[in-house]
This record gives structure tokens, sequence and C-alpha cells, in this order.
């Protein structure tokens, strides 16, 4: 399956860069991109695919994505059809943004770690999405430095939220998984490593951090916010629905490639149920036929294996943008 590369607009010299769509529909392929983005929906309601994540969302949405995450969203069609106005607001940065020495201080610890965790897509809601809209809405306006300030009100919001949600698996996003804790690490690291080692038991990773079982298995808990077998087996489906999307092997194969033990077990499994990993795939497949070379932007969506430097930014974009 191609996943579809998309060429921002973002230019070296910008801080980030805002994109502003008004009814403009959705016609758009899967695809990611490397740099990161904070995007809103106002006004319609419909399919969003986060990584390994599909969900309704309705009337309203406010998701970050962290470099390289697939993303899609559609629009229902007998809202578009309707003519009911929606609007969708996009801001996209520079994975290096914050690499810099200042924001190495302690007062951007929260917004490195937002960025960090964005790596599975986090959805905000409630008062946070309210906030979050007012300052997007007023970022589609040039103002000069005052949206620079604008800007990091808004990541200082995002990372102090409690109002939000991880989209996909850690096991879709590895990266995803990290912990201030040495052993909670230690752990981690080892699960990541042995996942798809259908023999690996609790007892095996308890051994990394000389803990018993049962000690292991509540402390585990605290840390993970769940046990230790929904964990694993969250991370096996998450790797699967990777590989579904991301290689043409074998449903067979990517059971063994991920840890199952057999086929049955794989085929009932959370996240890729109720549907079967073959309806799964047809799935993704269906929403991914897209003609990358009739776009309306030209250039903005690229098959994965095209080479970037073949290639040119796009001459102009269907949406009113703002480099900042």
């Amino acid at each position: 399956m191609n996943i579809y590369r998309e060429i921002t607009p973002l230019k070296s010299q910008d801080v980030f860069v805002v994109l502003d769509s008004v009814s403009n529909g959705f016609d758009y392929p899967i695809h990611n991109h490397p740099e990161y983005e904070l995007n809103l929906i106002a006004g319609m309601s419909g399919t969003r695919i986060v990584g390994d994540s599909t969900e309704r969302y309705t009337d309203c949405d406010l998701v970050l994505l962290g470099p390289y995450l697939y993303h899609k969203w559609d629009g229902d069609r007998h809202l578009q059809d309707s003519g009911q106005p929606y609007r969708v607001v996009t801001i996209q940065f520079a994975m290096d943004l914050f690499s810099g020495q200042m924001f190495q201080k302690e007062r951007f610890i929260k917004i490195r770690n937002l960025l960090r965790d964005s790596s599975r897509g986090i959805k905000f809601h409630g008062k946070t999405f309210e906030e979050a809209m007012q300052i997007m809405v007023s970022l589609t306006e040039d103002k000069g430095f005052a949206n620079i300030i604008e800007f990091f009100q808004l990541l200082d919001l995002l990372s102090n939220s409690t109002e939000a949600v991880f989209l996909a698996s850690e096991g879709f996003s590895p990266g995803a998984l990290r912990s201030e804790s040495n052993r909670i690490q230690v752990a981690y690291t080892y699960i990541l490593k042995h996942f798809a080692d259908p023999d690996l038991k609790i007892g095996n990773v308890a051994a990394q951090v000389h803990m018993s079982e049962s000690a292991f298995s509540h402390f585990f808990q605290k840390y993970a916010f769940r046990s230790y077998t929904h964990f694993l087996i969250d991370l096996r489906v998450g790797h699967a629905c990777k590989l579904l999307l991301d290689t043409d092997d074998t449903i067979a194969q990517i059971s063994v490639n991920s840890g199952f033990n057999n086929l049955a077990n794989f085929n009932r499994l959370s996240k890729i149920s109720p549907c079967t990993p073959v309806e799964y795939r047809k799935r993704y497949l269906e929403k991914n036929d897209f003609n990358w070379t009739r776009q309306v932007t030209p250039w903005q969506f690229l098959p994965a294996k095209t080479r970037v430097n073949e290639v040119v930014h796009p001459v102009a974009y269907a949406t009113k943008l703002v480099h900042l």
C-alpha cells in the first residue's frame, strides 16, 4: 500500500505555517510528513485515521500529530453535499524547532514532553479544545511577532491539559514508550525488543528489573495504566496493523512476525476487530484510492518511493496560507 508523503509549504525561515480552509473538501490520501501538525476541524463530522486508530469525530476535532505519523480525515458526504459550512485550520512546524539550547530549559519541559508523546497522535477535547480553537483561528491572521507569542501560548495550553487522549497504539509508534522511571524504562525496552517472541512471559520482564512476577504486575499497572497482558496485546496488534499497511506480507506472516502463536487469536483481537485483518487492510486501501497525478495543489502528495529531491514544492496552495 502507498503511504503518501506530503510536501508541506513550510520553509526554512518559518517558525510555523497556518493553512486555513473553508468548505474545501477532504480529497487527499492517507499520508505523512516529517513536520509536526496540529489539525482543527470545526462544523463537520466524519472519520479520522491516525496510525492504527480509526474513529468517528462529530462536529469538531483537534489532534496533534508527531512526525511521520500516518493520518487522514474524511468528512461525511451528506454534510458536504448539503452545503453546510465547515473550517479546517492546520498548523505545521519542523521537527527540530525545539532542539535549540533555549528550549532545553526547564520552562519548556512540558512542551518537549507534549511533542514527544505526539508520536501516537493526541486528541484534545473539552475546555482545552474551546481555548485552543480561539487561538488557532486568531493565528490565521498575520499579526507579526504576536503570532509567535500566541503559538507558544497554544503549545503551553496543550502541554498542561488533562483533557487529552492518545490515538495510535504503542506498537504503531514504539518511540512513544518512555518514562522518567529507569526501572519502567528497562521493562519497556525489554518488551519492545522481545514482543514478537510468542513465548515472552511476564516473568521474563520481571527478571530484568529484579522483581517477583506479582510485584512487577502491580508496578507495571501503576505506570502503564493497564495490565502487562493488555499492554503486550496492544503492542503486538499495533505492530501488526503497521505491517498490514506497510508491507505485502500475508496475514499468516504478519501474525508470526507480531508475536501471535496462532492465527485464530490474531483474527479476534481488538484494534483489528470487529473486522478481520484482511478487512482492515482492505478498508485502508479503499480510503487511500487517490490519483496523485491529478492534485489540486501540484506535487503536494507523493508516493512513498518518490525521491523528494526530484520534485519541487507546490507553486500554489488551494487554501489560505500564512507563513510565520
